[in-house]
């Protein structure tokens, strides 16, 4: 069988979209579990786009080993430079490259005739070949572009010493029988195309990215571009594990196979969703709630009598724990570390003690522990940033039709607490205004979730919120059977992010 390469864009193409955003940290953390999936390609980051996004791929390319550590760039020299710098120090650096080519693109963004066009493309992928042997080249918006001048922008960067070309169906506007004819135009009419490998990049516009995705490696793409979850851009990108088990479980109609580890692929997704607060919808695909759920009556005869009567594919696949071990007071540190490795995380020491501290102080107030309260605990300490503020304690009152009030406690950069009291619209808005002014900033609040873990009266709550200032912005997470203690931990988890990305 054929070998198809992973791309997986995750952390640039996901997660510059909004609600995404990931510190440095956060995304080493991903990356690890990338590894772990056992991906070709890593896409680390857009290195000119902040000198956060720079340290994020330096990192990622120091410590990561195994896939090839990608870094994005446009055709010119200044990002190609901040490009390298990020990648230098992977075992295997590749620097990507990309310019549109489609005549809206060129005409109205860029403002490019298609002769500086290609003339940009050869230039761009010359200069970085002097940096790295292993150079991808993008033509964006692909799919809108003249054909004829397609082909002849693929062929410059080839000849300029491109060893991937990349086709995107940047807007998601292509079908499955457009994308399938244009892949095959490509290798016969761009004269050395054999040079390099063909890749696709498909966003999710009209539904059809994966799809898309399947019919340009059936037509001789060997390279698939796509995320976890498939986060992205508007509507997304290719998901990462569509694609792949739909390979995986239809072998007799695509005939090619992967190196991804399949076991691995629940921990992504879950470890994604916990890094950024955004969980994917029960019905989706692969790793939604509700993929491997039966509640009408008949089907449930039926998996009891034989799962595949209604499961195209084992749980465990998927790497879907087998059973969901529960945990109270009385376990030990043993059952905790194995439990999260079960799960996908492996933390170390210091970051288990601290989670095994906490849930050892959440076992006093649940009776019973589940995977899910699990990942929120680990989840605190995966997307923990360097503490400027703690929060001590908190007390809120609050009722119909008195005004709500609340009082809390930080411990502050120089090790000593502050104390602020404030009244609000409601407990969360009371709580946020005495931080904001222990704090002393103007943030502004731009989003606010919440969601219980899991059922029950003694549910954890687990609050997401993004924070702006100026032109940062962060999000930060909490958990607390306390909804209200939660939202304040979340916050001020957002406000460190925030002061450790201004400097």
């Amino acid at each position: 069988m054929d070998r198809v390469l992973i791309f997986d864009t995750t952390l640039r193409d996901g997660e510059q979209s909004p609600g995404f955003s990931m510190n440095a940290k956060e995304k080493l953390e991903m990356a690890k579990q990338l590894a772990a999936l056992k991906v070709d390609i890593i896409e680390a980051g857009f290195p000119i786009s902040s000198p956060g996004d720079l340290e994020g791929v330096r990192q990622i390319a120091r410590e990561v080993r195994g896939p090839v550590v990608a870094a994005l760039a446009r055709a010119n020299r200044a990002d190609i430079d901040a490009a390298w710098a990020g990648v230098r120090e992977a075992a295997r650096p590749r620097i990507h490259t990309f310019i549109a080519t489609s005549e809206i693109h060129m005409k109205h963004k860029l403002r490019l005739t298609p002769n500086e066009v290609l003339e940009a493309a050869g230039e761009a992928v010359a200069y970085a070949r002097q940096f790295c042997a292993d150079v991808e080249f993008s033509a964006e918006d692909a799919t809108r572009s003249d054909p004829e001048f397609l082909f002849r922008v693929l062929e410059v960067a080839i000849a300029a010493g491109a060893t991937t070309v990349n086709v995107p169906d940047t807007v998601g506007y292509t079908t499955p029988e457009e994308f399938t004819a244009l892949i095959r135009a490509i290798h016969s009419r761009v004269p050395n195309i054999a040079q390099a490998a063909i890749s696709v990049h498909c966003h999710n516009d009209l539904g059809l990215a994966v799809a898309n995705s399947l019919a340009g490696v059936a037509a001789g793409a060997r390279q698939i571009e796509a995320t976890i979850n498939g986060i992205g851009e508007r509507a997304g990108n290719a998901s990462l594990e569509e694609v792949v088990m739909a390979a995986h479980t239809r072998r007799n109609i695509y005939a090619f196979e992967t190196g991804i580890d399949t076991t691995q692929i629940y921990a992504a997704s879950r470890l994604l969703g916990t890094i950024t607060g955004v969980r994917v919808q029960p019905n989706k695909a692969i790793v939604g709630a509700n993929a491997f759920a039966h509640e009408a009556g008949i089907h449930q005869d039926g998996v009891l009598k034989n799962p595949l009567t209604y499961e195209i594919m084992k749980p465990e696949t998927i790497g879907l724990p087998e059973n969901q071990l529960v945990l109270g007071k009385h376990s030990g540190r043993h059952a905790f570390r194995a439990r999260l490795n079960a799960l996908g995380y492996d933390l170390p020491k210091e970051a288990l003690d601290q989670a095994f501290v906490r849930f050892k102080e959440l076992a006093d107030r649940k009776k019973t522990i589940g995977d899910s309260d699990l990942e929120a605990l680990v989840g605190e300490e995966i997307t923990k940033s360097q503490e400027f503020y703690r929060l001590e304690a908190m007390q809120v009152t609050c009722g119909f039709p008195a005004t709500p009030k609340a009082s809390v406690t930080l411990r502050g950069p120089d090790g000593q607490t502050q104390h602020a009291e404030s009244a609000g619209d409601g407990p969360v808005d009371a709580a946020y205004q005495a931080i904001g002014q222990i704090v002393g900033k103007a943030n502004q609040l731009t989003d606010f979730s919440i969601h219980a873990v899991t059922p029950g009266r003694d549910a954890l709550g687990r609050v997401t919120v993004r924070v702006q200032n100026g032109g940062c912005e962060a999000t930060g997470h909490g958990a607390d059977t306390d909804i209200i203690v939660a939202s304040a931990k979340a916050y001020v988890n957002a406000l460190n992010k925030l002061m450790a990305a201004s400097g």
